[in-house]
């Protein structure tokens, strides 16, 4: 399987840059799971789609402030840290740019030094790892100094940075959000719960490995990244009984999925526990637990393609990939919706 497989052409301004004013207001593709039909609703008319009894699942990860802006000690020279993943209290794996000024035993100093840290190791792909010195609360140094991790194609600046949170977000660890779930508000969240579909919450921090470009051209030799992932015995009991009792189990998000996909036994049922997952999702996979799938617009050629692609196939999403452009939807984090549906309308 070719990377090229998973192209398609994408203008520039069909990027979404801000989030609309209210979450919901957002487009939704319909899709025939098996089909590929096609229509063309608003988000908040998901409600039309899901039955009692159905089960949603919800990642309530927490973006946390991850992108530190600081200065070499010795130097001056300006250097940006993005925070990955925390290995012990005061040491975390980091993207540091640019790393050549980034030598094992280099101090940076972030806040005119309310926060200083030092390069202890070069990890994988040239990620540093970084010993932080600070008094009093990390969480509160990094809410003060840190910004928002926001992907590098939205350039403009997020006024509110509650917005690159879903309004259910919960556990902090993720350097990005997992942005399936952004088009959800508090209202709606309720109306599904008083037409009586389940609502689970599962955690998985999502890592920047999710978004890094495939660089093979043959994507069985791509490695994912690992992440963190917790799934409550409360939440496998949820799935679980929707699952024996025939209901549909709907997915938010490709995080949602990988983290179903990761916990699953041979027959489908869902196993309660904490860990890491580096599961590769690609066209061929036999899903055993995702019945539907809300999810955005992603980027050419990424992971998150290729998993929407084994979800329905290759050629019913870029298909309606085409069709998206066509009809101008908005693309990727702040962008429009898609849910790839097993089932007809519920009632």
């Amino acid at each position: 399987m070719k990377l090229t497989d998973f192209y398609y052409d994408l203008p520039q301004e069909l990027i979404a840059q801000d989030p609309l004013e209210k979450r919901s207001d957002s487009r939704l593709m319909v899709i025939g799971r098996e089909d590929g039909s096609i229509e063309h609703r608003h988000f908040y008319d998901i409600i039309d789609y899901v039955n009692p009894g159905d089960c949603l699942v919800i990642n309530d990860t927490k973006v946390i402030p991850a992108r530190l802006m600081g200065v070499k000690e010795d130097t001056g020279a300006s250097i940006e840290v993005l925070l990955l993943k925390r290995k012990e209290e005061k040491v975390w794996e980091t993207l540091v740019k640019p790393g050549k000024k980034a030598r094992v035993g280099a101090r940076i100093s972030f806040g005119d030094g309310l926060l200083i840290g030092e390069v202890i190791d070069i990890v994988e792909e040239g990620n540093r790892l970084i010993r932080f010195e600070y008094d009093g609360i990390w969480e509160e140094l990094l809410d003060q100094l840190g910004q928002m991790p926001l992907p590098p194609y939205i350039t403009h600046q997020l006024k509110d940075r509650n917005r690159y949170q879903t309004v259910y977000a919960k556990h902090e660890g993720s350097a990005a959000a997992p942005t399936a779930g952004l088009h959800f508000t508090q209202e709606l969240l309720q109306q599904l719960e008083d037409k009586g579909v389940v609502i689970a919450h599962v955690t998985l921090h999502v890592g920047l490995g999710t978004f890094r470009p495939v660089k093979v051209e043959n994507i069985l030799e791509h490695h994912m990244h690992s992440e963190f992932y917790v799934v409550e015995e409360d939440a496998a009991a949820k799935i679980n009984a929707a699952k024996a009792r025939g209901n549909q189990i709907i997915s938010v998000g490709t995080t949602s999925t990988r983290t179903l996909e990761s916990v699953a036994d041979g027959n489908g049922n869902v196993r309660a526990g904490s860990g890491w997952t580096d599961i590769f999702i690609y066209p061929g996979y036999s899903f055993k637990v995702v019945d539907s799938l809300i999810t955005n617009f992603h980027l050419p050629e990424s992971t998150l393609l290729m998993l929407v692609s084994a979800f329905s196939t290759r050629e019913n999403m870029l298909s309606a990939y085409e069709v998206a452009v066509k009809e101008r939807y908005r693309f990727f984090s702040f962008g429009d919706a898609m849910f790839i549906q097993k089932r007809e309308k519920g009632v």
